[in-house]
């Protein structure tokens, strides 16, 4: 049978590998996460230019705004099928009224002939206020609700409270690797945090409990079957192993569907799906190597267990 849970800490030492070089970008200057207009307010334009074979240089669609007197974030999507591009434009707060909306679409239809105005929305300061501290309590009370539903769950296994928090730390395992990605690519390619991206890491948490609530019930199964003088290390590292493929074989499954759209969907589906993919595939991850394997450290006890596993290990040296 696969030792899993033997090599806990080169699971864990991944991790922390994975995860620290999106913290440096959360907290370094100039870098953090690029809020979009649902967080930090603003006006969403968003053009559809057809009959294009080649993607539209930014610089010619911010000149129209400079003139303007408006600072813009340019994105323009490659052409599509039918050979329409794509491009969105954030700026300022820009009222509906304000005359300098249809000065500005007038002059984009005017350089790239058959252009419509396909979205146009503004975000007041207040509501992105608002937006933000939503964001941050759907994540807290999603916590507080899992470790409250598990507890309850697995009220006749022996400490029922470690499956919610064991849970919990694998969960915020995926969030801090999912907004230290966004940060490395809000850098990088100026990828912003929006409603979507907000949506995408809330669904990124439910694909992360659910999997390991499928790992901690087939623990308390087998803690039932107990057998005398069996380690419970052995229990939960034959847990994995019997929900291995389940679980591969339930993400396999999603990945390849995440990848489709990743590859062929719209150019403002592409940033949600990314986030998603990356959600899931840490979150199939901690799943399965850190979240069962914490129990584990749990119930022996962090010194004791360190002490172990790598008394063990110099030992077969």
């Amino acid at each position: 049978m696969l030792d899993l849970v033997g090599k806990r800490y080169w699971w864990f030492a991944i991790s922390l590998l994975v995860i620290i070089p999106g913290l440096i970008f959360l907290v370094m200057p100039g870098g953090g996460l690029r809020a979009g207009i649902d967080f930090s307010g603003g006006t969403l334009w968003e053009f559809v230019i057809p009959n294009r074979s080649e993607a539209i240089a930014t610089s010619d669609i911010a000149a129209i705004y400079q003139r303007a007197e408006i600072e813009p974030n340019v994105q323009v999507s490659p052409p599509n099928d039918q050979q329409q591009v794509v491009v969105a434009v954030r700026t300022k707060e820009v009222p509906t009224e304000d005359p300098k909306r249809q000065e500005i679409a007038n002059a984009v239809a005017q350089a790239f002939p058959g252009t419509t105005l396909s979205r146009f929305e503004t975000v007041g300061s207040t509501v992105s206020r608002e937006s933000t501290q939503q964001a941050f309590l759907a994540v807290l009370v999603a916590s507080l609700a899992i470790l409250g539903y598990l507890t309850f769950a697995f009220r006749k296994a022996p400490h029922p409270v470690r499956y919610g928090v064991c849970a919990i730390l694998a969960m915020l395992h995926d969030v801090i690797l999912v907004l230290g990605v966004a940060a490395i690519l809000g850098y990088f390619i100026g990828l912003e945090v929006d409603a979507l991206f907000l949506t995408a890491l809330l669904t990124v948490i439910s694909f992360s409990v659910h999997d390991t609530i499928v790992v901690f019930d087939r623990v308390r199964e087998n803690l039932a079957q107990r057998r005398t003088g069996q380690k419970f290390e052995e229990i939960v590292n034959a847990s994995i192993v019997q929900t291995l493929t389940r679980s591969i074989n339930t993400q396999l499954t999603t990945l390849l569907t995440l990848l489709a759209l990743l590859l062929f969907g719209g150019f403002t589906i592409r940033n949600f799906v990314l986030i998603l993919t990356i959600g899931l595939l840490s979150g199939t991850y901690s799943s399965i190597f850190n979240a069962a394997q914490l129990l584990v450290v749990w119930e022996n006890g962090w010194a004791n267990d360190w002490r172990r596993v790598f008394g063990r290990e110099r030992a077969a040296a």
